[in-house]
């Protein structure tokens, strides 16, 4: 019979699985090996393997994003587990449900100066939701305790707002499966998890008079869409909202409504009308927010320009409890499934007549949809160009991961609408650079559809490693870098002006062409100087890298 290590290892996996979780991300490492070896041993675990964990982190981000189903972190004691860190800031941030199964050393080696021992409890601290520490596995212990303690990381993980798991796991040495002389009986006969966790869903969902009221007083109104669930029939319910109140919609390109749909409702270039002031006229009186923060600053400049007594409501919807409310503007503060509010919301309000004010914010849109066309056509290389192209070239119901900086925002602003509807991921819970071809990859591995990675060259330079990953992807990436020679978005912000400080502190150009890098890799690399060769690199199929110099 196995030792108990191993047989605590085994029930942790085994359960896991009866639970639904079964994609698990392994770092390899000596003290997780009891881990490691009994999910390379369950016939129905899938497994992924990458020597970094700070980009199999966020690999897991990028799978969780997908899937929208939990994902496993293994790793090994010491900074192993600190390198998961920046992923499960932004897992917390995005309330995405992972969990993190991190081997330690025992008791008697904490605080001793043994190797590779550091203070892993608690150590991601209020960004993990819930936190538990397994003691080294010991016969005075029922099974029954790992089996019960699983399902509770499960539903914690799943249940309310969904967020990060972590479990330390303590082992004492033998690591490895060897075989021992007292026989260690354990026998779980169930087919699904030994405990089962049940949420009852409201008999009939209600809204405060309060809330209805002011959405009826509304009179020149907009809607506003951040990241809403992937389901279409969110977006469907949003959509015809707007048609009953006949306002206006403001779709982030998270949203699920800004690319590849069309709607009388839908604003798609605000972002450009704001931009161009041509939005001066629009003055509302109540704006109703549904999901996530949206990519355009210039969106909350505008909000910033209101008078209260202008904006007399701002209504948030959104399904998890926290503020949502960086300008403290937030009149009406609703938790709730999107969806399920715009339904509502329509049961009880009656249609309004068609707006005049809506109808010139769509021609306004129309128009610069027009001009934006010129993009498609343009021989010269440019960032802007290369989103609006991709948003043409792009194939239905693909993936397409966004960078943060300047990528999300270029696709935000320039893309066209009329192209194909595709699935968009972007890691704009913390917004940071870190781990974005990790994340991109699970992004694609979670969808199991073709993918596309707009990211710009400071991302790219910051997780090349995370390019060995593409070796286990069977479906194709093509990752498209916007190389500008170092932060390109800095020259949009005041700090700019400070010339003396401003190219090697901030810009930080790296003067590299990345003409090799597909090369270690083993991927087609294409180097491309102008649209047309954009265009045509684009269209190749497989796994490969387009960097666009001199944008």
């Amino acid at each position: 019979m196995t030792n108990l290590n191993s047989m605590w290892a085994e029930l942790i996996i085994e359960e896991l699985i009866r639970n639904g979780v079964d994609y698990f991300c392994i770092a390899p490492g000596s003290r997780s090996a009891p881990l490691t070896i009994a999910a390379a041993r369950n016939k129905r675990a899938k497994t992924f393997v990458h020597f970094d964990e700070r980009g199999l982190a966020f690999h897991a981000l990028g799978y969780t994003s997908a899937t929208r189903k939990p994902c496993v972190l293994i790793c090994t004691s010491g900074t192993a587990v600190g390198n998961f860190f920046p992923a499960i800031i932004e897992a917390s941030k995005k309330k995405l449900p992972l969990i993190v199964l991190t081997a330690d050393r025992p008791p008697e080696l904490q605080k001793t100066g043994a190797n590779q021992t550091i203070e892993q409890n608690n150590i991601f601290g209020k960004y993990a939701k819930w936190t538990f520490e397994f003691p080294c596995p010991t016969p005075e212990i029922k099974p029954e305790f790992v089996l019960t303690t699983i399902d509770q990381a499960v539903f914690q993980a799943k249940s309310g707002m969904k967020g990060v798991v972590h479990l330390n796991c303590m082992f004492r040495e033998p690591l490895t499966p060897k075989k021992t002389e007292k026989r260690i009986a354990y026998s779980v006969e169930r087919l699904g998890p030994y405990t089962t966790y049940e949420k009852l869903d409201a008999i009939r969902y209600t809204l405060d008079a309060k809330t209805l009221d002011a959405i009826k007083s509304i009179k020149n109104g907009l809607i506003v869409v951040g990241k809403i669930p992937l389901s279409g029939s969110h977006a469907q319910a949003v959509l015809h909202l707007a048609e009953k109140l006949q306002f206006p919609i403001f779709p982030d390109v998270t949203s699920g409504l800004r690319l590849g749909i069309d709607h009388p409702n839908l604003i798609h270039y605000y972002d450009l009308l704001l931009a161009e002031n041509k939005l001066k006229n629009f003055k509302p009186d109540g704006i109703i927010h549904l999901g996530g923060r949206i990519t355009s600053s210039r969106y909350y400049e505008f909000i910033k320009s209101l008078s209260p007594k202008t904006l007399k409501s701002y209504i948030t919807v959104i399904s998890h409890p926290l503020r949502n409310d960086p300008l403290h503007i937030v009149t009406h503060r609703i938790q709730s499934c999107v969806g399920q509010f715009c339904m509502t919301v329509n049961e009880k309000i009656p249609s309004r007549p068609q707006s005049a004010q809506l109808l010139s914010l769509k021609k306004l849109s129309e128009s610069t949809n027009s001009k934006l066309t010129k993009l498609e056509n343009s021989k010269t290389l440019s960032e802007e160009a290369v989103a609006r192209l991709i948003s043409r070239l792009i194939l239905k119901n693909s993936g397409l991961f966004l960078s943060s900086s300047l990528p999300v925002r270029h696709m935000d602003t320039y893309a066209a609408y009329d192209g194909n509807p595709v699935i968009v991921g972007s890691n704009r819970g913390a917004s940071g650079i870190d781990g974005t071809i990790a994340s991109a990859i699970g992004f694609a591995k979670g969808l199991n559809n073709p993918t596309t990675l707009l990211i710009g060259d400071l991302a790219f330079l910051h997780d090349l490693n995370s390019l060995a990953m593409l070796k286990d992807l069977k479906v194709p990436l093509t990752i498209v870098v916007l190389n500008n020679n170092g932060g390109g978005i800095f020259h949009k912000l005041p700090v700019s002006q400070v010339k003396d400080a401003f190219i090697k502190y901030f810009k930080t150009p790296h003067n590299l062409n990345f003409k090799q890098i597909g090369n270690v890799f083993n991927l087609e690399n294409y180097a491309v100087k102008s649209m047309k060769d954009f265009a045509r690199a684009y269209k190749n199929k497989g796994k490969k890298i387009i960097v666009c110099n001199g944008c």
